[in-house]
């Protein structure tokens, strides 16, 4: 088994295997496949790294259930590009009372003047972006 500090193997098989091509529970190098895989490629149910078709993802080309990433394909996700969508960029499963569904935008103007659209005041952050209305569509109104 590979230890921290050893050269990478061309392919590595194990719990943390450490390889060019890793498979594994916690496999690390550049294509990795397993439960949390972690590389250039990573394929598995959580994973972390450039390119990822994983159940839970994170890293800058993402596809799966639940992701986060630079561009991303997903039931529900965030990024700046959602691939196949319309742009939004994070949609509610709550509805505003006008019966719209509110979404975050990389700029305040923009949020500001989608609130005065739905007829609410306000906006809140989001992460790094700005959604419509003082609070969150999950927060009952006043």
């Amino acid at each position: 088994m590979a230890q921290c500090g050893d050269k990478p193997q061309l392919i590595a098989i194990g719990i943390a295997p450490l390889g060019i091509i890793s498979i594994g529970v916690v496999p690390m190098g550049v294509v990795s496949i397993g439960v949390v895989p972690m590389g250039v490629l990573s394929i598995g149910a959580v994973g972390m790294g450039l390119i990822n078709a994983c159940v839970v993802g994170m890293g800058v080309l993402v596809a799966g259930v639940n992701v986060m990433g630079v561009w991303w394909f997903g039931l529900e996700g965030m990024g700046p590009k959602r691939l196949g969508s319309t742009g939004a960029i994070h949609r509610h499963h709550q509805h505003s009372p006008q019966g719209q569904n509110l979404l975050a935008y990389p700029s305040k103007q923009v949020a500001l003047q989608k609130a005065r659209e739905l007829g609410c005041e306000g906006v809140h952050a989001m992460g790094s972006l700005w959604m419509p209305c003082a609070s969150h569509p999950s927060t009952p109104p006043e």
